[in-house]
């Protein structure tokens, strides 16, 4: 559909033709009025009105409605388009500590480390959430906002590929990134909140109570879904031996319980990779899309071709006066 954001702006076509007569009007009264534009092509105040240069005259209106038409804002509205959106913010909190390089998980029956295999997992779930808009948190020593909510699963996706173990320090800051999930979802009007927090250790780090952090999160409306990514504490207990499992690989998986009993969330515990594809497609049920629409029509402005054509005419009318000035002044 063609419309006009300024359509007023059509009323001032015939603005040439009165200030013409309002000229002619001068010159009869005696005045002596000097017009550079319109002497320079042959026709005075008085000439104006007799249409002497009827292709000048002609070049000049269409340089005045081209600039009147760009002036009006032009555009086209294409075809509603609909998008699926289900009107929940869902924000990832991903552990990259030192820890999640520990190879004691599987990918086609290969060994790999815990983000790897989260990576893969959490890919698959991202594609499945059409329509919700996600965020992701990157924790170790301290907590960032890696990626604010978005509707753009695709580069999500491709930024979370990148992310490796150790970019935000060795240790666990599982309260602060619950503190950033808050802030990052305060200020947004989704009804509904949620927070899925990835880890393999214990909050060995940052300035927040995870389970402080969680009780101001259950106050906001957010739900918060905890997984424990690795492998339990009898294996590290046989890899390292009962008294030397390094800090923050042993799993707090009483803290972990309680975010999420605070926050009417769950707790998963994730020792395999098809454990955390079951755990993932379990979220699924617990948090189904809602299937609702939005409608946008998509807008293309079309003010750039009728002023591009009264800058070509621009050129061309100085081009002409340099011209005609050459000539006057050569030899």
């Amino acid at each position: 559909m063609f419309a006009l954001d300024w359509w007023w702006a059509l009323l001032l076509l015939p603005l040439p033709v009165v200030v013409r007569r309002l000229l002619a009007s001068g010159e009869t009264l005696g005045s002596a009025v000097s017009v550079p534009l319109l002497n320079r092509y042959g026709v005075s105040g008085a000439q104006a009105g007799r249409g002497s240069k009827p292709i000048g005259g002609f070049v000049l209106w269409l340089f005045w409605i081209a600039l009147i038409a760009a002036a009006s804002r032009p555009f086209w509205l294409d075809e509603p388009i609909s998008r699926s959106l289900s009107g929940r913010d869902l924000m990832l909190a991903v552990d990259i500590s030192g820890s999640m390089s520990e190879t004691d998980m599987m990918i086609d029956s290969k060994t790999a480390s815990r983000l790897d295999v989260l990576k893969v997992v959490v890919e698959e779930f991202i594609q499945r959430r059409q329509g919700d808009r996600i965020g992701l948190i990157l924790f170790g020593s301290k907590a960032y906002n890696y990626v604010p909510l978005t509707f753009d699963l695709e580069t999500l996706k491709t930024l979370l590929l990148d992310v490796s173990t150790g970019l935000a320090g060795r240790h666990t800051a599982i309260g602060d990134a619950i503190g950033i999930a808050i802030k990052s979802m305060r200020e947004q009007a989704a009804e509904h909140r949620v927070l899925i927090l990835i880890t393999d250790g214990s909050n060995t780090s940052g300035f927040e109570n995870p389970v402080l952090a969680a009780a101001a999160a259950a106050r906001q409306g957010m739900t918060i879904y905890t997984i424990g990514v690795g492998s339990d504490i009898e294996s590290l207990n046989r890899t390292y031996g009962a008294q030397n499992v390094p800090a923050g690989i042993a799993m707090d998986e009483k803290v972990l319980q309680q975010i999420a009993s605070l926050t009417g969330g769950k707790y998963f515990r994730a020792a395999s990779s098809s454990r955390l594809q079951q755990i993932y497609r379990a979220l699924d049920r617990l948090e189904p899309l809602q299937h609702e629409y939005q409608t946008h029509r998509p807008r293309h402005e079309l003010f750039v071709w009728p002023l591009s054509l009264a800058l070509l005419i621009m050129i061309g009318l100085v081009a002409s006066i340099l011209r005609q000035s050459l000539v006057a002044t050569g030899p």
